[in-house]
């Protein structure tokens, strides 16, 4: 079975609060954050963008305020990647992604030094999320600051469709967690899997990541995709079922 990875792409940024199309691009804005991780576009499937449409998804950004910055699977739009590199674009990252399907999927056994299973829970009140995007932030090392708006995002996930697991830390609040898309074009993202540096190597990753794409495969999709960053994070993903699949670039602008 083929992930179309791209085309979701397309479907989840359609999604924003202000999404709009320029060009063969749809851009995601999203006027709550400025954060380049939620403001960012992506190519339609076999998109072959002249300059002058570069040029106007730049404008986009600008009139904003905002990087020009995009995230895509080259392969589906091989036109695209050309058409950047003559406006400046650069690379900020080259990430593989893997799939998982129901026939993949391996729910893991209790974490390490337990006899028992890690408890996955979905967060029931406001303070759950905020709970959760306070850990997160702190799982990757500040890279954005925790706030009421995260954490309406979280809860906004979560009510659209999408869904937001988290373990819950033995004295309360988070030890980590993570977040999946709704679904769209049969597959949905899984993305933020983070725990606290003192609650590592208990499962928690394996139990979150499981959790969520078992609660996608019930709603209805067929696969559940998501980025790695290093080999001891893929291992965790291999482990409960996820293959590979292929790779997405990651391009900005500077000023």
């Amino acid at each position: 079975m083929r992930t179309d990875v791209q085309s979701f792409a397309v479907a989840h940024l359609r999604r924003r609060p202000a999404a709009r199309e320029v060009g063969g691009f749809v851009v995601g804005f999203d006027p709550s954050t400025t954060s380049p991780y939620v403001n960012y576009a992506t190519p339609f499937p076999g998109a072959e963008p002249t300059d002058r449409d570069v040029a106007d998804l730049i404008a986009a950004f600008r009139e904003r305020g905002l990087r020009p910055r995009l995230e895509f699977a080259p392969d589906a739009a091989p036109a695209v990647e050309p058409a950047l590199r003559r406006a400046g674009f650069g690379t900020e990252a080259v990430h593989a992604y893997l799939v998982c399907t129901p026939a993949t999927l391996a729910v893991p056994g209790p974490g390490p030094g337990s006899a028992d299973p890690v408890e996955v829970e979905a967060p029931a009140t406001q303070a759950d999320y905020t709970a959760i995007d306070l850990a997160l932030s702190e799982a990757f090392g500040g890279e954005w600051a925790p706030s009421p708006e995260g954490a309406a995002r979280l809860r906004r996930t979560e009510e659209g469709g999408g869904a937001v697991r988290f373990v819950r830390a033995p004295g309360g609040g988070c030890a980590g967690g993570a977040i999946c898309s709704a679904p769209a074009e049969g597959t949905a993202e899984l993305a933020g899997v983070g725990t606290l540096p003192a609650y590592r190597g208990r499962g928690i990753a394996a139990a979150v990541t499981a959790a969520l794409a078992g609660t996608m495969f019930a709603r209805g999709a067929r696969s559940v995709w998501l980025e790695y960053s290093g080999e001891g994070s893929r291992r965790v993903y291999e482990r409960v079922g996820f293959r590979p699949g292929g790779t997405r670039l990651y391009v900005s602008l500077d000023a």
